[in-house]
């Protein structure tokens, strides 16, 4: 269930000639509001522009509207725009799911029968399958540029493909995707991330260890040995000039990729830093100055990353309930100063009636979209707690959702096999 919001922290304007970078305090950090109901957070009046009427929520979440909903499920209602029915239904469990940064007709899905696919997301037709793992695909992604896809699986193998586009006037729908090169990594890959400007791949593994990658040559950078327990989740600053990492034991390391070596670690020996269960999620705010992790039982903690030190602990989820996505989305402020911009934290998890799997922001809009246990998709604004739309057809629970760099299409995986198209606007 998503019972959280963070209230939009405003950030001073950014000037270039500043001593130092601008990072959140813990006085800053964070107006948490809780919002009630089991199922749904509260929805503006019907005259709000924003709405379309379209399966809009009630904003209380009572049994009788959920069961309403459920009632529209069971009748078949389908909002999707496009199917794409690409995976093994008996064993086909879509888990990762990658819109292209610049062609929101063209997404990458991976999932539970071995295989992974490049596919169109306005007709569902394939474009390429990218084939060559031996169990499950969990992590999939583009590059900076959109010229490479790589995708990573429980078999420990990193696959990278590149485009087959002759000219730059060829539509990416039309071009053809081939294999590159087949990276050696951890024993079972948990995630994967390109850096933000250029051709280098990062992998997170069950062993413990972190695979740093140059491509297209597959020379492996380095190793980064830290965690002792699985690292479940990491990824590049968004500047590109560090990786922050965390693992099942409560640990958080952030590393230089130039040396490879840690420039900050916390752990649970700190108590005020400690995740019980281990951390699930992190997310990293624009400035890379901000993180923030979701413990496996519970938890959220905001980090200075320029300093390594804990900002605030912060509560809103249930004791016990996992922490399943945290996301950082930064908007510019309307009429306010020059560079002057809003930035809010969202997090979701297994609290309440229907765990909510997966979130993604929409960018330069103020709302965000979740896929939850319920076989929904929702979209929401972040400023007032309001469910702009419930969105229907998945059959079964949804594990991944990705929302188009234009904010316009959504896609979606689920349990029983399927990937769907959404339009937003």
């Amino acid at each position: 269930m998503f019972n959280e919001i963070v209230q939009p922290v405003p950030l001073a304007p950014r000037h270039e000639d500043e001593d130092g970078p601008e990072f959140l305090t813990e006085d800053d950090v964070l107006e948490v509001e809780e919002l009630g109901g089991d199922d749904q957070m509260a929805v503006e009046s019907d005259d709000d522009d924003d709405l379309d009427g379209e399966h809009e929520a009630d904003g209380q979440g009572t049994s009788a509207e959920r069961d309403d909903a459920m009632d529209m499920l069971d009748n078949g209602l389908d909002d999707s725009v496009a199917v794409a029915q690409l995976h093994r239904t008996e064993e086909g469990a879509v888990f990762c799911l990658a819109i292209h940064p610049f062609a929101a007709t063209v997404a990458v899905s991976g999932g539970e029968d071995d295989q992974a696919y490049v596919f169109r997301t306005d007709t569902g037709a394939q474009v390429a399958q990218l084939s060559g793992h031996t169990d499950s695909v969990t992590s999939v992604g583009w590059s900076h540029d959109g010229g490479l896809v790589a995708t990573g699986g429980m078999d420990g193998k990193v696959r990278v493909w590149k485009v087959r586009r002759p000219s730059s006037d060829m539509p990416w729908e039309e071009a053809g995707w081939e294999f590159l090169i087949g990276l050696e990594g951890p024993d079972e890959v948990n995630w994967l991330d390109w850096h933000p400007k250029g051709n280098v791949l990062l992998a997170g593994g069950a062993d413990g260890t972190v695979w740093l990658w140059n491509l297209p040559s597959g020379e492996t950078m380095h190793v980064l040995s830290g965690h002792t327990t699985p690292v479940t989740c990491g990824r590049f600053t968004p500047d590109g000039k560090k990786i922050l990492t965390a693992s099942e034991d409560s640990t958080l390391i952030l590393w230089d990729p130039r040396t490879g070596q840690p420039v900050h670690k916390l752990s649970r020996s700190d108590a005020r830093f400690r995740l019980e269960g281990g951390i699930n999620c992190l997310a990293i705010n624009p400035a890379s100055t901000v993180a923030v992790l979701g413990g496996a039982e519970g938890g959220l903690r905001a980090v200075n990353l320029v300093q390594g030190s804990v900002l605030a602990q912060m509560g809103g989820h249930e004791e016990g309930a996992s922490i399943e996505m945290v996301a950082f989305n930064e908007i510019p402020t309307i009429g306010g100063a020059s560079g002057a911009s809003v930035t809010v934290i969202v997090s979701v998890g297994t609290d309440g009636r229907d765990a909510v799997t997966s979130l993604s922001f929409s960018p330069h809009t103020p709302t965000f979209l979740t896929g939850s246990a319920d076989k929904t998709l929702k979209l929401w604004d972040y400023r007032t707690g309001s469910c702009l739309r419930t969105l229907l057809g998945n059959k079964d629970v949804v594990h991944t959702v990705s929302v188009s760099r234009d904010g316009r299409v959504a896609v979606s995986g689920s349990e029983d096999g399927s990937v769907r198209t959404f339009k937003l606007d």
